[in-house]
């Protein structure tokens, strides 16, 4: 009887796997689909930049700082409040 009850519940265990697996497999993906949005706190503001190949790219910088983005090599910064971008 106990032989009988074990395989039993082994047996639902490994029905029930696939399904458990498919539902992890699903849950990445809707991560991946909405990235987290910076958000700003005091004293900061958050930066938004379009590059042409159409990847967008969202960041945050201290309030005096400008946003800073070079299209020829996909690079964004917080510039400085003396040299700007450069």
């Amino acid at each position: 009887m106990i032989r009988l009850v074990a395989a039993l519940t082994l047996g639902a265990s490994l029905l029930a796997m696939p399904v458990a697996i498919a539902q992890d497999a699903k849950a990445p993906a809707a991560k991946a689909a909405a990235p987290a949005t910076p958000k700003a706190g005091k004293d900061q503001k958050v930066c938004r930049h379009r590059f042409p190949d159409g990847k967008s790219t969202t960041w945050v910088c201290q309030k005096d700082q400008p946003c800073c983005a070079w299209d020829e090599i996909r690079y964004v910064k917080c510039g400085s409040t003396i040299t700007r971008c450069l």
